[in-house]
């Protein structure tokens, strides 16, 4: 069963089942690719990344920063892209890189990067080249040999699999060193017990969206731009986080003028709508979201965007009720607590 999985899983990116190793999540998969090439990576001291990468990455960084290694982090425009030229300029000839590191698709903004060109840079410079692509995959078409990436992460529960299971795509072995030790599962990547049940899942979620997925991406993105066409109509000021094409289908973070993020989040949760501020795994956070203030975005704008997420379960019906309940609430909350100079900083 759990061979199944792996070959399932495998098909989704375009690898070979040898080269999955299964995790606990996309958290375990960015820890193990930055940590494992990091201690392969025995002489080499240098990491590039970006400033607005997912915590399971930023997080890692900043602890392998503070062990004494450089950590260059990229900046974005204001619609959330890296560019690759800027990316290429850091690597340049400069042999001490050991790993670059970048989301294929933001968690918070879903802007999908142009990943493609580093490659030949990434292997010329004798770099690891990891991609995140646990927002990604699933939601667009994803090859781990058209983008020419040594490690990727992979995600279940961002396809409907259950919480708690996830992988990592490893092209050569000899690039990684295992981070969690005392047992030869995974081919003794990673030792431990694997989630049978969870890879199974897993593996049966994506064999059912490989032939969904093109007309499920198409249903989500045609939701999603119906939202936020009736919600620009009717809250004057609406801004769109992230650019308007070049996307994910499913993501949409707004700026709701005159109304601090927080209230709105609490006010929606009591209607029944789930949405957050930044990315999902940090819906109870209230500090101003990291990837907009690397935008450009102000304080009070970051403090007042929230990001709505569609699935496969979103049914035309639910937009239509959601339509009019944001509305509603944006109308409650700025009319009963407007946003102040004071909570905007």
């Amino acid at each position: 069963m759990l061979e199944v999985a792996r070959g399932q899983v495998a098909a989704i990116v375009g690898a070979d089942p040898r080269q999955i190793v299964f995790t606990s999540g996309g958290t375990e998969s960015n820890n193990l690719a930055i940590f494992g090439a990091m201690t392969a990576a025995t002489r080499r001291r240098r990491i590039i990344s970006s400033e607005i990468e997912h915590s399971s990455i930023l997080a890692p960084l900043a602890e392998l920063e503070r062990r004494g290694f450089e950590v260059v982090r990229i900046a974005p425009d204001r619609d959330g892209r890296i560019a690759p030229e800027r990316v290429l300029d850091a690597i340049g000839s400069n042999r001490d890189t050991a790993l670059v590191t970048l989301g294929l698709a933001n968690s918070e903004v879903g802007t999908v990067q142009d990943l493609a060109p580093l490659k030949s840079a990434c292997r010329d410079a004798g770099a690891i080249f990891h991609v995140d692509a646990a927002q990604a995959v699933g939601r667009i078409g994803v090859d781990v040999n058209a983008l020419g990436c040594d490690l990727m992460t992979l995600s279940g529960h961002k396809l409907g699999a259950p919480a708690g299971i996830g992988a990592l795509y490893i092209r050569d072995p000899a690039q990684i060193s295992s981070t969690t030790l005392g047992g030869p599962q995974e081919t003794g990547r990673r030792a431990g017990t694997p989630n049978l049940l969870g890879a199974t899942a897993f593996g049966a979620v994506v064999e059912a969206l490989l032939d969904l997925m093109p007309a499920e991406s198409d249903r989500v993105a045609t939701l999603a731009a119906t939202l936020f066409a009736r919600l620009r109509e009717a809250i004057p000021g609406l801004q769109l986080n992230g650019p308007l094409i070049g996307r994910l289908p499913n993501t949409l973070n707004l700026t709701f003028p005159g109304v601090l993020g927080e209230s709105m989040l609490i006010a929606h949760d009591l209607e029944g709508v789930e949405v957050s501020m930044g990315s999902a795994c940090a819906a109870g956070a209230v500090e101003p979201s990291h990837v907009l203030l690397a935008m450009g975005r102000s304080r009070a704008d970051a403090r007042s965007s929230l990001r709505i997420s569609l699935g496969w379960n979103t049914t035309a019906a639910e937009i239509d009720a959601v339509a009019k309940i944001i509305p509603n609430v944006w109308r409650r909350v700025a009319a009963a607590e407007p946003i102040s100079e004071a909570a905007s900083r």
